[in-house]
């Protein structure tokens, strides 16, 4: 058997990134980054993220980038109330672009699939793997298919060496995510979506009703433990 190709993820330890490192599982030599940009929710999402690169033998490393938390009032990285939705207001268009809003941070993709970008340079990476998806997308436009497209652009004008993004979520709802998930034995019962940053899963957050929405319509068990 010969020598794996070498991959880097962005692996906030979320549903998204989880499935969509382990698609690449068994056909890359995977070194997942997490970033600590001193949101609510870091302890959480770091121990989550070590938790899945334990059980599928990744190699992880923690980048503090607690700069990003002073720029912007997003409710992620300030005492601002998280905004709350009801599971029949996910689709509202005006109401989720507000909650949008209101969790937004500056740039945030930009700079995490550029640090990405640095390592996967640094170690021969061929690709940087994340988990940007078509829900996401809707209100969020770092997750887009046509940021990813730009994104591929702007490394084929600007890097020495021929890597890609692979988002294999793009074009995916939660529900889709979900169901891939289970196909490909993704941890997803070890990942972590929670805005709140408590042990448990908040149950309520626009990101935990996402969650729930999404295994109940894909009629899967889902193993995470919420508070409400």
């Amino acid at each position: 058997m010969g020598k794996k190709k070498k991959g880097i993820a962005v692996l906030s330890g979320g549903l998204d990134s989880t499935v969509a490192v382990s698609v690449f599982k068994e056909d890359y030599d995977i070194h997942a980054v997490t970033f600590n940009y001193g949101q609510r929710a870091a302890n959480e999402e770091i121990n989550s993220a070590r938790a899945i690169c334990d059980k599928l033998d990744f190699k992880h490393t923690v980048i503090n980038l607690k700069w990003l938390k002073d720029l912007g009032s997003s409710a992620l990285t300030t005492d601002k109330d998280l905004p709350i939705l009801k599971e029949n207001q996910l689709d509202d268009t005006k109401l989720t672009n507000e909650s949008a809003l209101n969790v937004w941070v500056p740039g945030r993709n930009v700079v995490f699939t550029s640090i990405a970008l640095s390592f996967a340079e640094s170690e021969g990476a061929e690709i940087i793997i994340v988990g940007w998806d078509k829900e996401e997308a809707a209100t969020f436009p770092d997750n887009s298919k046509e940021f990813l497209k730009s994104f591929n652009e702007l490394i084929n004008i600007g890097s020495i060496e021929d890597i890609e993004i692979k988002a294999p979520a793009i074009d995916l709802t939660k529900k889709e995510i979900v169901e891939l998930g289970e196909k490909i034995n993704a941890p997803m019962e070890l990942s972590y979506s929670c805005y709140s940053g408590e042990k448990s899963h908040c149950g309520i957050c626009e990101s935990c009703l996402r969650r729930k929405r999404a295994f109940k319509q894909a009629d899967i068990l889902d193993k995470t433990k919420y508070l409400e």
